[in-house]
């Protein structure tokens, strides 16, 4: 199942200073929460390395249409798989809107979760906002890259169909041990939060606020599998069942 973000934001800067400064791929992680590292691997290739909501996750992307002033779209050929594009439209002298269009496959527990909390969602909007505040307190670009890719031939915006070879990989590209465990815990304090929550808006008796401490998992190299636990209240029910 995929899941869409549809972001946008008013910037004070003119459209080219706005995709100028979006062309600059190596600089996202001054401004995206989460992503560590862009390597431009040529004019058409990416790779990324992100940390959100307690995973770490690399990919590659390929830019399948660029439109100078207009457009930047793109789709993963490997690792986790999203696709999408960043609109840049002209709303006077000094105005442009900049409108982001994401469609990602959340893989594994921990993902999962996260995407029920919306984290990535969250993640986007707080991004661009981070955008406007580093290109408006610059007031110029650090650089650009006034080529474009596809030669005019529009792509529309692309989804996770476009991203077909990046399926697959289960959500454990780039993921770590540790990583996972925190973030599995993590997810199950969340779930068991939500369960509280509706228990109470139903009219029932109130629940008590609990600490999480050490989480019910083990860790294997690839894997986060549940101990057996009849009365643990996500693995009682399945016990021994592998994430």
């Amino acid at each position: 199942m995929t899941t869409k973000v549809e972001k946008s934001i008013e910037v004070q800067v003119p459209v080219s200073t706005a995709y100028n400064q979006w062309t600059q791929f190596e600089e996202f992680p001054r401004f995206m929460g989460g992503v560590k590292e862009v390597r431009q691997l040529d004019d058409k290739r990416l790779h990324w390395t992100a940390q959100i909501g307690g995973v770490k996750r690399e990919w590659d992307a390929r830019i399948l249409e660029q439109v100078p002033d207009t457009k930047v779209a793109w789709a993963a050929t490997e690792g986790a798989t999203n696709a999408g594009a960043v609109y840049f439209e002209p709303l006077g002298p000094g105005r442009t809107a900049v409108r982001l269009h994401l469609e990602y496959e959340p893989e594994g527990l921990v993902e999962k979760a996260g995407d029920a909390l919306n984290i990535v969602e969250k993640q986007a909007e707080s991004d661009l906002e981070k955008f406007r505040s580093y290109i408006e307190s610059r007031g110029a670009e650090s650089g650009g890259w006034r080529g474009s890719v596809n030669d005019g031939l529009s792509v529309g915006t692309p989804g996770v169909e476009d991203a077909p070879a990046s399926r697959g990989d289960s959500g454990k590209a780039g993921v770590s041990g540790r990583t996972v465990a925190a973030g599995a815990a993590a997810a199950a304090a969340g779930i068991a939060a939500a369960a509280a929550a509706k228990h109470r808006s139903d009219g029932s008796q109130d629940v008590d606020r609990t600490t999480v401490s050490e989480p019910d998992y083990v860790v294997t190299e690839t894997e986060v599998v549940p101990v057996a636990d009849p009365d643990h209240p996500i693995t009682g029910s399945n016990p021994g069942r592998t994430f």
